[in-house]
């Protein structure tokens, strides 16, 4: 994928906690927090993070990994091209 292609990624991790933020949802912000995202949105029902291609694909690697080890039964994400050098 071309250097200049921007992704947003949108996603959750279940299972959901209202009263304290489980285990794999503080990874999960962790790992984007440490990523080199241009954006980064954190709620407790989802995140969005943008930047470039591979930073936002490296970064879903990491989510999916560490969220599923530190609990998750599910995650649910959602990938969208967002233009180039926007």
């Amino acid at each position: 994928m071309g250097a200049q292609v921007r992704l947003r990624v949108e996603f959750t991790t279940e299972p959901f906690d209202l009263d304290e933020a489980p285990a794999h949802a503080l990874v999960a912000r962790e790992v984007l927090g440490s990523a080199e995202l241009d954006a980064v949105d954190v709620g407790p029902f989802g995140n969005t993070a943008e930047g470039g291609a591979d930073v936002v694909l490296d970064a879903v690697g990491a989510v999916l990994r560490k969220s599923l080890e530190a609990g998750a039964t599910r995650i649910s994400l959602q990938v969208n091209v967002i233009g180039e050098g926007e």
